[in-house]
């Protein structure tokens, strides 16, 4: 059975940045607005007033100072608070698919090669951006790769299942190198009005190419692959095409991104810690062992708790780098972005772990080994 590589890594970042200050200005014109339409209904006391947020509450529950966005006004305008995106005929590339592109051209830019070198293409992302053909598909054709492509959904833990898909269809034959492109649009899935979430998500797009050993030089060989889920409700998006046949209003508030953010906390920090740590002792590894470990970028104390607790001391950012201070929580992409931007220094022969959890619950992680 041939070895898989994570040969190259790429990156799209979205040209638009939106700070906290900003983000403020506009939540707190809406709050107002609204509380100004509700305010015979408040002063009765049969609604509470809306609280207005600020950018000290955002960075204290989150750690985040600014994300990436495709488009920045419409998501401003407190008369709309969603991006403004200009619908495209069915022969013009999708959005979706031209930023992931756009990544997956920068992988193959870095490992010097091509899409006609590419034997299949996934795309794994949080939303997709309609149900068929697949982006994937569509991916594949912009960049000329040969094979097969399909698109997968484990939520924040796409990437890192679909890296796991790839080395498995390497290791076996099937292919020679695949992509792994993550186009993330979550601007368009958040609740912007929702003053416990409304700060979490950027966009971006992330890819990765796996590559049979044998043909490979450089990159990191994956030495093994570990992926989990269990059912949970604390992370939900219920958009889909069966709410029209409801009769469902698709604006409404639990039709889009949704969580409960302190279970999630409670609950995943300790599995994701344990999963990790029992992944490496399969692998006769210890966490001590590990020189870097690239975590999913959703919540700067998650992943400090989940580091302390692998580690049993506090992680620095050489230990685990954070980019989730520019980028937010880009979901599936946040893991892949922080080993794209932290892995160049490691010498020949360390180890990293790259690792992403989200809702499903759904935790994926690689073991990977410098070459």
């Amino acid at each position: 059975m041939q070895s898989a590589i994570l040969r190259a890594s790429g990156l799209y970042t979205p040209p638009h940045s939106i700070s906290n200050e900003e983000l403020v200005v506009s939540f707190n014109a809406w709050v107002a607005q609204e509380n100004e339409a509700r305010s015979a209904a408040i002063a009765r006391g049969d609604v509470v007033a809306l609280q207005e947020s600020s950018s000290e509450f955002i960075e204290k529950a989150s750690g985040i100072k600014s994300r990436f966005v495709v488009e920045k006004q419409g998501v401003l305008d407190p008369q709309r608070m969603s991006p403004r995106l200009e619908a495209r005929p069915d022969d013009a590339l999708s959005i979706e698919a031209e930023i992931g592109v756009a990544a997956a051209l920068d992988a193959l830019s870095a490992a010097g090669l091509s899409g006609a070198d590419v034997d299949g293409v996934i795309c794994a992302a949080s939303n997709m951006q309609r149900p068929y053909p697949a982006i994937a598909i569509e991916i594949q054709a912009a960049i000329g790769a040969r094979g097969w492509a399909f698109d997968m959904n484990v939520a924040c833990s796409s990437a890192t299942f679909g890296i796991e898909m790839a080395a498995n269809a390497v290791r076996s034959g099937s292919a020679r190198r695949v992509l792994v492109v993550n186009p993330e649009i979550t601007s368009a899935h958040l609740e912007w009005r929702d003053r416990d979430c409304h700060f979490i998500f950027g966009d971006v797009a992330t890819a990765t190419l796996i590559e049979r050993g044998d043909i490979s030089s450089g990159g990191w060989e994956i030495l093994g692959g570990q992926l989990a889920t269990q059912f949970s409700n604390s992370i939900r998006n219920n958009f889909g095409f069966l709410n029209p046949a409801e009769d469902a209003d698709t604006n409404a508030r639990d039709k889009r991104f949704r969580q409960e953010g302190r279970k999630v906390f409670k609950e995943v920090c300790p599995m994701a810690a344990a999963h990790i740590e029992a992944h490496l002792a399969d692998l006769g590894f210890a966490p001590g062992g590990v020189r870097r470990f690239w975590l999913h970028q959703a919540n700067l104390a998650m992943n400090q708790l989940i580091a302390r607790k692998l580690l049993g001391r506090e992680a620095t950012l050489d230990d685990a780098p954070v980019i989730l201070d520019r980028y937010a929580n880009t979901a599936s992409a946040g893991s892949v972005i922080a080993f794209h931007l932290h892995e160049k220094d490691l010498a020949r022969g360390d180890i990293g772990v790259l690792c992403s959890f989200g809702a499903g619950y759904s935790i994926g992680s690689l073991v990977l080994k410098k070459r």
